[in-house]
């Protein structure tokens, strides 16, 4: 069975072998080892995810673009882009990526948002510009053929403090709930991968490699100004605001699941202890 993605499909075919000088992969940080035994991550991180298969089609797509680079000479580039936001797309750990307005609509009206976990796992959300920069170093390389980066911000905060000041650009205070990723991946098993496998676990990048193949590469838009200018995109035209009631209402469906849990929980014990 052949589980490559297109991108590698087409490295194998004739009309791209020998006629270009340099073919960009792109991969995912996802790829790395969940949970990493060793931060920062860097390039050598291993890569195994057995949480996503998102994840595992990637590593799939890297082997073979490697391995024809050791045994046909093919000039392959492989860059892994962490979490990436624009002005048009909201990331937050638990959003709708169709509609991502959806979690700061929330956020406006009062309504509880869901944060995986307690809230203090650390990660890293890049602006596309910064990415587009160190992308864009790579371009017609030479050095850079046969090798992989990761390109991220240096910016490292635990996933409340991305929350808060995504409802801070959307001038509210947020209603956070904590719920275990387990808990919401046993419920939404659609969501194992990209919790579990993914923005549930601590994951920040040592980005010395992309800075010593692109000099003068550093990431310049902190996440206060970037998120403004996100939320700002999205209030300029009422067009832009769409929200997923889909999404809307599992979540809402997972926050009283487990909070009418967790008050059976406490009153279980309360009783116990009585």
């Amino acid at each position: 069975m052949d589980r490559l993605c297109p991108r590698a499909r087409r490295a194998r075919h004739r009309p791209v072998r020998g006629r270009t000088r340099q073919y960009i992969f792109i991969s995912s940080a996802s790829v790395y080892q969940k949970p990493a035994t060793h931060y920062p991550i860097t390039e050598s991180t291993p890569l195994a995810n057995p949480f996503w298969e998102y994840a595992q089609q990637k590593i799939a797509c890297e082997e073979r673009l490697l391995r024809a680079y050791r045994e046909e000479g093919f000039p392959i580039t492989i860059v892994r882009p962490s979490h990436t936001y624009s002005e048009t797309q909201i990331t937050l750990a638990v959003n709708s990526w169709a509609k991502s307005f959806t979690a700061v609509d929330r956020m406006r009206r009062g309504r509880k948002v869901i944060v995986p976990g307690d809230g203090s796992s650390l990660w890293v959300i890049t602006h596309n510009t910064d990415l587009a920069k160190g992308l864009v170093g790579l371009l017609a390389r030479e050095q850079a053929i046969g090798h992989a980066f990761h390109i991220t911000s240096d910016e490292v905060m635990a996933w409340d403090q991305w929350y808060r000041l995504t409802a801070e650009a959307a001038g509210v205070e947020p209603k956070l709930v904590h719920i275990p990723s387990d808990f919401l991946a046993a419920c939404v098993p659609e969501m194992r991968g990209t919790l579990i496998g993914d923005k549930a676990v601590s994951a920040f990048f040592d980005n010395t490699k992309i800075k010593r193949f692109v000099p003068g590469y550093c990431a310049t838009v902190p996440f206060t100004q970037g998120i403004r200018r996100t939320i700002a995109w999205f209030d300029a035209d009422p067009a832009r605001r769409q929200i997923d009631d889909e999404a809307n209402a599992r979540w809402d469906k997972l926050i009283e699941a487990y909070e009418r849990g967790l008050g059976e929980a406490v009153r279980l014990f309360r009783g116990a202890d009585s």
